[in-house]
C-alpha cells in the first residue's frame, strides 16, 4: 500500500468516527435546546418522576442557568442581559457544555477505536490503566469547582465590591463565561497528576526530573492560573494554582513509587 493510500484510509477511518460522535453530540445539544425536564408524581411513588418536554425557551439549558445563578451568585447580586443576543449566547454555551460533559464517553470510545491501531501494547494497556482515574480526577475537580470554589469565588469578590459600596451588577455574558471557564479549568488542572505519571511510565520522563525542576512547575501553575482565568484580580489564580501545585507534587510522588516498584521487580527477575 502507497503512502497516499495510507493517508486515504487514515482520513477516511478519521470521517467515519466523526461521523459516529456526531450522531450523539448533535442530538443531545437540540435536545438540551428544545426540551426542558418537568416532573410528574404517579400515586404511591414516593419522589418525583422527570420527563421532557417541549420548549425552546424554557429549555435545559435556562434550568441550569437558573441553578447556576442561585448556587453561585451571593444574595444580592443582579445579572443584567447587556447585549441582545446574551441569552441566546448563554443557553449555546450551557448547551455545548452539557453535550461535552454527557457525550464524552462516547468521545472517548471512539477516538480510543481510532488511535487503536496504531497503539503499541504497553500504550494500549497504560491508556486502560489511566482511563478511570482520569474520569474520575476530572469528575472530583469539576464537581468541587462547581459546588465549593467557584461559589466561594464569586462570594470572595463580591465581598470587595460590597466594601467598597458598589451597586453588585454583573452581565450575563461575564458571569457565565466566569462560572463555566473556572469550573472546566478546575476539572483539567486535576489531570495533572495523571499527566505526570503517565510520562514516566512510558519512559519519556523520569521521576527525578519532576523533583529536580520542581520550582519551574511552582511558576508554570501560577502561569496557568492567570491565563486561565477570565477576571485580572490575582485571586482566581491563586485558587487554581494551589490545588496544582499539590497535584504536581502528588503526580511526582506516584511516578517515583511506579519507577521504584518497576526497579525492584527488575532486580528480582535478574538471575541469581
Amino acid at each position: 500500500m502507497s503512502e497516499l493510500q495510507k493517508l486515504l484510509t487514515i482520513l477516511d477511518e478519521a470521517r467515519h468516527r466523526l461521523i459516529r460522535i456526531l450522531y450523539v453530540v448533535l442530538p443531545l445539544f437540540a435536545f438540551f435546546l428544545a426540551f426542558r425536564i418537568q416532573f410528574f408524581r404517579l400515586g404511591g411513588v414516593p419522589f418525583a418522576i422527570p420527563y421532557p418536554y417541549p420548549n425552546l425557551f424554557d429549555n435545559v439549558t435556562a434550568q441550569v442557568f437558573a441553578w447556576l445563578r442561585s448556587d453561585m451568585l451571593p444574595a444580592g447580586v443582579i445579572l443584567v442581559n447587556i447585549g441582545i443576543g446574551d441569552s441566546v449566547i448563554a443557553q449555546m454555551e450551557i448547551a455545548l457544555l452539557l453535550t461535552f460533559v454527557f457525550s464524552m464517553p462516547w468521545i472517548v470510545h471512539e477516538l480510543g477505536a481510532f488511535l487503536s491501531p496504531a497503539l503499541r501494547r504497553n500504550e494500549k494497556e497504560l491508556l486502560k490503566t489511566l482511563a478511570i482515574p482520569a474520569t474520575v480526577l476530572f469528575a472530583v475537580g469539576f464537581l468541587v469547582a462547581l459546588l465549593w470554589l467557584t461559589p466561594f469565588t464569586f462570594f470572595l469578590l463580591f465581598r470587595y465590591v460590597a466594601a467598597m459600596g458598589l451597586v453588585p451588577y454583573l452581565s450575563t455574558d461575564s458571569f457565565l463565561t466566569f462560572a463555566l471557564l473556572y469550573t472546566v479549568a478546575f476539572g483539567i488542572v486535576f489531570e495533572l497528576p495523571v499527566f505526570v505519571y503517565a510520562l514516566t511510565r512510558v519512559g519519556l520522563v523520569k521521576s527525578a526530573f519532576w523533583w529536580k525542576h520542581w520550582r519551574g512547575a511552582v511558576m508554570g501553575c501560577f502561569v496557568f492560573g492567570m491565563v486561565i482565568t477570565p477576571d485580572n484580580s490575582g485571586i482566581t489564580m491563586v485558587l487554581i494554582a494551589l490545588p496544582m501545585i499539590a497535584l504536581y507534587f502528588s503526580g511526582a510522588y506516584f511516578a517515583r513509587r511506579m519507577e521504584r516498584q518497576r526497579e525492584h521487580r527488575a532486580l528480582l527477575a535478574e538471575p541469581a
